[in-house]
């Protein structure tokens, strides 16, 4: 059942709306979660099927002034021992404001989440959010490995792996 997760007064968003964290799948703006993830460094030119797969198949987190959402985040998680932080943005126009630092800490804080061993997300530049909130860089690199493929949304395929 969906739920909000934070409310709370908007005055560091110089709004009078009321900044809501919620996990309302409904609620989400999938055009504009579409459109910054496409521009975004991360996922460049990803298509719209992805961006909902990815929805349907993760934990989401909306954030929101008023009913216009300015934020997204999404955890992909077997919800018994790992959880990958992914797509975490605020609008442009919206940072700088304490909003992502809110977002993160409403997923944090989840209840769904706090048995988790591990949490792990990949960031370019937002290294000091995230230590905030405990995160820090892999202890031991070397144990991790990865299939990295950035071009893969730019290629002419079929967009469903086929098994």
């Amino acid at each position: 059942m969906p739920r909000i997760l934070s409310k709370m007064n908007a005055a560091d968003a110089t709004s009078a709306d009321e900044l809501t964290i919620s996990d309302d799948r409904a609620r989400l703006d999938v055009s504009m979660i579409e459109n910054f993830l496409r521009a975004s460094y991360w996922a460049p030119n990803i298509p719209r099927e992805i961006v909902e797969r990815s929805i349907e198949n993760s934990l989401c987190f909306g954030a929101y002034l008023g009913a216009q959402q300015i934020g997204f985040a999404r955890v992909i998680t077997d919800y018994a021992t790992f959880g990958y932080l992914a797509d975490v943005f605020v609008l442009p126009e919206h940072q700088g404001r304490g909003i992502a630092k809110r977002l993160v800490a409403a997923i944090i804080d989840d209840p769904r989440l706090q048995h988790l061993r591990r949490l792990l997300l990949a960031t370019r530049d937002a290294h000091g959010l995230y230590a905030r909130f405990g995160f820090e860089p892999l202890a031991t690199p070397a144990d991790f490995m990865s299939i990295h493929r950035p071009e893969v949304y730019s290629q002419n395929h079929e967009t469903r792996p086929q098994r």
